[in-house]
Parts: structure tokens; sequence; C-alpha cells
């Protein structure tokens, strides 16, 4: 089968032949229907996340949803032809093991959770990584809940879906964005305001803001910006290490907590969410064939939303 891998790194990937999977005792093997593109396979491919990666070559693509298509030994609670999808962890698929930019993926069947009818593969697979990531930081770490200022640091994937939850959860959403082709997309979710810098919303008392960009400067400006006794939450990596104003955060009580992928519990909360039509990743498809094209696109910043390479 054909199978999309890492090599080494600031070198494309490259399209492999490599042998079809067989489940062992406790193993599935399912047809990859969809699997998302992510920041993290750039990481993987610059260097910045390459370290992770337990050998090479490394078929990528930890995102990733399909049909259960052959059952290991022992292996109870999943049957051939069931709609599946892997949340995303350490070490999942397309992480630690060989991913799902392949036609098909093998996967211990405890890293596997249902998929509901009516949500499409397209959908589930954005839902195993940024979906699981942005609710986790915003309703697990965050605490978010009705009534809530909420501030959010990026509407791209993650802040998105996560701008959708919170307004779902009833919680009033400000957001920071530096693109503004994506600002009427932020009031079309329901975000009460957009500017380019959280601190444009220093005036709102926001008891909560999630910095899903993290430039450094983002989350300087959320310390900045959430009330006192408030709470920052930090998802984005956009830089290793930033500069913060340790007085602020002392003087103000403020908590500063990290937020990374999240639990299959998180993940099913949010297919059910999908599967009541409230909520929605913003996605643009691609065949299999374009993944390695998809990628570079991603690197150089020409994707809006989450990029997902379907198969029929």
């Amino acid at each position: 089968m054909k199978a999309w891998q890492f090599v080494t790194e600031n070198h494309p990937l490259e399209l492999h032949d490599v042998p079809a999977p067989v489940p062992g005792p406790g193993e599935l093997v399912l047809d990859v229907k969809a699997a998302g593109i992510c920041h993290s396979d750039v990481g993987f491919l610059d260097g910045t996340l390459s370290g992770l990666l337990p050998k090479r070559p490394i078929t990528l693509g930890h995102e990733i949803a399909g049909v259960v298509s052959a059952v290991g030994f022992d292996v109870t609670g999943f049957a051939t032809g069931q709609r599946v999808a892997i949340p995303c962890d350490i070490p999942t698929p397309g992480t630690s093991l060989d991913g799902g930019f392949a036609e098909k993926v093998l996967t211990p069947a405890r890293f596997v959770i249902p998929v509901p009818d009516g949500v499409s593969f397209d959908q589930a697979a954005a839902a195993t990584d940024a979906g699981m990531t942005a609710y986790h930081a915003a309703m697990t770490v965050g605490g978010v809940k009705a009534g809530d200022k909420v501030g959010i640091i990026g509407l791209g994937g993650l802040g998105s879906l996560a701008a959708q939850v919170c307004v779902g959860a009833g919680a009033e959403v400000y957001a920071a964005e530096v693109n503004e082709k994506v600002w009427d997309l932020g009031r079309e979710l329901g975000v009460s305001a957009v500017a380019k810098d959280i601190r444009e919303f220093a005036d709102k008392d926001l008891d909560v803001i999630i910095d899903y960009a993290g430039f450094g400067t983002t989350t300087a400006g959320a310390i900045e910006t959430v009330r006192p006794d408030g709470k920052v939450v930090q998802v984005g990596l956009g830089r290793p290490e930033g500069t913060l104003n340790l007085q602020r955060l002392t003087l103000s009580r403020l908590t500063l907590v990290g937020s990374q992928a999240g639990t299959q519990e998180d993940c099913a909360a949010v297919l059910k969410l999908i599967s009541e039509g409230k909520l929605k990743a913003n996605i643009t498809t691609i065949s299999f064939d374009e993944i390695g094209e998809g990628v570079q696109k991603l690197e150089r910043g020409e994707v809006v939303g989450r990029l997902v390479a379907v198969r029929d």
C-alpha cells in the first residue's frame, strides 16, 4: 500500500510502498477514510518536533477516522465495518506509530472510539486533534461556563472550534486574530467582537483567556488583559519562549496553565456536539495524493481552518 512518510528534517514527505498491516492481539486495522493535516506535521518536517518521532521513516498523520477492516485476537467492542476515530495523543498512530497518511493504519484497540452516525469522516478526523484540543483547553482546563467572558487568541482551526464550544456553553466570547480575512467567520460563529490584539479587550473583565497562538507576545497580552483572579490557558506553541509580566501575574493572583491534547472523553464530547449540529470544523478537503503538497501549503500559511485528506 502507499504511505506518505517522514524521512528526515527539512525534506518533504515521500510517498512509499509499505506492507499492509496485520492486527496482532489487542489491535485493529482501519481503512483510513480521512486524515487531517496539522501544524504538528509541519513541526516534524522542520525539526521543531522531530525529536518525538521514534523511527525514520515513519508514516505521519495523527488525525484519523475510518472503518474497522480487521480485528485482532482478544479485541472486544469493535467489529469490521464499524465507523471509528483515533483521538490524538502520545503515543498514538502518527506520533509514535505509523499513522494515517496511508491506505490503512494499525492501532491498539484501546486508542479507538466510535464515531456517531451522521458525523462525516472529515469532521471526525478534525475532532480527533483540533476539536479535542480546543474543547479540552476551554471546558476541561479553562472551566468555561455560562455567563463567563472568554478571550480566544487565534481563530484558526483550534480557535474557531473553541469559539463555537464557548458560545454554545453560554459564554460571551472576544477573539484576537491578526488575519482580518477570518474576522467575518468569527462573527458568524457568535463571537461578540474581534480585534488584532487581545489587549483591546482589557476593559471587558475577561474571566478566561485561551491562547491558541502562543507567540510569546500573545501570552504576555493575555496576562496583561485577563481580570484579577482570572485564568490564562496556554495551548499554542508558535514560539518556544516568551517574556511575561510576573508582577501582574502575582499581584493579580492569576492562574497560568498549559493544556495539551485531551482525553477520549473530550473527543467523544466533541463528536457528540458535531452529531447534534452544534459544532462544525471549517474544513478544506484534498485527496490522499495531495497530502505532500498539503503539508507544504500549511507551512506557507495558505490554509484557512483545517486541511483534511479524504478517501472514498
